[in-house]
């Protein structure tokens, strides 16, 4: 049901970098790239994920509440995916791990505009 996700950024070029490099975690590469945003994706038509500068020509600001969570296959790409996260400057929102009884295994980082993503694994 997910076409894809958008977060914002500031520094498109930055923003650009960080997420090449973290979505190699994934296989995922840029699908679509014009001036004001870029598309990640295992392909152009598959859930992706994008970084745009605001339309509206305002700074790019952080939502509170506001989470994109990223699959994972197996609780160790969660690790992998958190741990590149973090020595890509992003920051700690809550370390890998069980969350419930039921096997939600995941990890919480934001990104270097501030925006929060989780990334989990189901059993």
């Amino acid at each position: 049901m997910i076409g894809y996700t958008s977060v914002g950024t500031n520094d498109l070029t930055r923003s650009g970098a960080f997420y090449d490099a973290l979505f190699e975690c994934f296989g995922a590469v840029r699908v679509m790239v014009v001036s004001d945003f870029i598309v990640w994706g295992q392909s152009a038509d598959s859930p992706c994920f994008s970084v745009h500068v605001p339309f509206d020509g305002k700074p790019a600001t952080v939502g509170n509440g506001t989470m994109i969570a990223l699959a994972a296959q197996s609780r160790q790409q969660v690790d992998e995916v958190y741990q590149k996260a973090l020595a890509l400057g992003g920051t700690s929102e809550g370390t890998p791990g069980p969350r419930t009884d039921d096997g939600f295994y995941a990890a919480y980082f934001r990104d270097l505009d501030g925006n929060k993503l989780n990334v989990h694994f189901m059993g």
